[in-house]
């Protein structure tokens, strides 16, 4: 079978003819055509590609000719796929010309927000869709996980443990303890004006079980935790450390999604509570100091205002903020194409789709409490 690389000028203008199989089988004829640039292409300003009489063409050929014409424009000639009857062998020369240049480079100031806002919902249905695959991917892989557990690093979920929950404790803690301290000054503020100082510990029971302990737990995880996670794993891929997990038969999703997924639904619960605790603190502190309100008095108030539908109801929540949360940092991770930027920008994405997500479920079961009256 002749394989060659076919060249007719005009002028300034040429066209380039690829004839023959250009796969993998016939790679060393392919390399050896596309070697050199042919004389009769020197110094033309415009080259027309025809792939009309290619027989045949795969990924190994696709590169070798995307590597030929980049050459060709590096000398300053300017190449383009013609109309042909090929176009799945445009389209895959294409992809991969793009994948070695990159994107072309957006200057400042040359899309208008209109555009930009198009682009983005444009976008959005191959996102949405993105996202319902991988979390389908997740709830497929958990048979498989009972059937073989091994396909699972068990052996991380200690470390997972500990970097997720022990060394986050103290920033959640903090964060609480201040809200429970911000509840407690506005609930003084506002009640203090009727003479109900007496109901700001069931406030901050009630506004810090049910609705913020989770929600500002939860966004300290999806900052600290989840930038952690996404940023790893987007690294892992970059350095191409998941395609070895694959070529090794190890599944990504069960290997590494798993166990980070299982210790942010075991660690969250125990940070909402070690916080719950904290904000009574603050609300403690905060009223008494500013009050004729004793210590002992809050505690009863507080005790007659903690009830099993006010604690449950927040803690209920948390297992399925932490779900979020580990599902959009790895998706997010998994997901990343490029260098360090590319780690950075994904980083990013996983903290704001995780924040939102938190505040989107939080708002749900909201929604739902109050539907069924509880």
């Amino acid at each position: 079978m002749s394989i060659a690389v076919r060249a007719e000028r005009d002028g300034d203008r040429a066209r380039l003819v690829p004839v023959g199989a250009f796969d993998v089988a016939h790679a060393p004829a392919v390399a050896q055509a596309v070697a050199h640039v042919p004389p009769d292409l020197e110094g033309c300003r415009s080259i027309d590609v025809d792939l009309t009489h290619l027989d045949r063409i795969d990924g190994a050929g696709a590169v070798l000719l995307a590597r030929f014409l980049d050459r060709l424009d590096a000398d300053g000639n300017r190449t383009r796929l013609v109309d042909t009857d090929n176009p799945e062998a445009a389209r895959l020369i294409a992809l991969y010309r793009q994948k070695r240049s990159g994107p072309a480079p957006v200057r400042p100031g040359t899309t208008s927000l209109l555009a930009q806002i198009g682009a983005i919902a444009a976008d959005l249905p191959a996102r949405v869709s993105d996202t319902f695959d991988f979390t389908g991917r997740c709830a497929a892989a958990l048979p498989k996980i009972v059937a073989s557990p091994r396909s699972v690093d068990w052996g991380s979920l200690p470390r997972l443990v500990q970097q997720i929950g022990a060394d986050a404790l103290p920033v959640t803690s903090a964060a609480n303890l201040l809200v429970g301290v911000i509840i407690g000054f506005l609930g003084v503020s506002q009640l203090g004006r009727f003479g109900a100082v007496v109901y700001v510990p069931e406030l901050v029971v009630v506004a810090h079980f049910r609705e913020l302990g989770p929600l500002v737990t939860a966004i300290v995880v999806a900052g600290r935790s989840g930038a952690g996670l996404a940023s790893e794993i987007a690294t892992m891929k970059v350095s191409e450390e998941i395609d070895a997990l694959r070529s090794m038969r190890f599944d990504p999703i069960r290997w590494l999604v798993v166990p980070r997924c299982l210790a942010l639904v075991l660690v969250v619960p125990l940070l909402t509570w070690v916080g719950d605790a904290l904000a009574l603190l603050g609300g403690l502190i905060s009223t008494v100091a500013i009050t004729d309100l004793t210590p002992r008095a809050y505690i009863l108030a507080t005790m007659d205002a903690i009830t099993a539908s006010h604690f449950f109801g927040g803690l209920i929540k948390t297992p399925f903020l932490a779900l979020a949360i580990g599902l959009i940092a790895c998706g997010q991770g998994l997901a990343t194409q490029g260098g360090a930027a590319a780690v950075g920008a994904r980083t990013t994405t996983a903290v704001v789709l995780a924040i939102f997500a938190v505040i989107l479920i939080n708002s749900l079961f909201t929604f739902l409490f109050v539907a069924i009256g509880v």
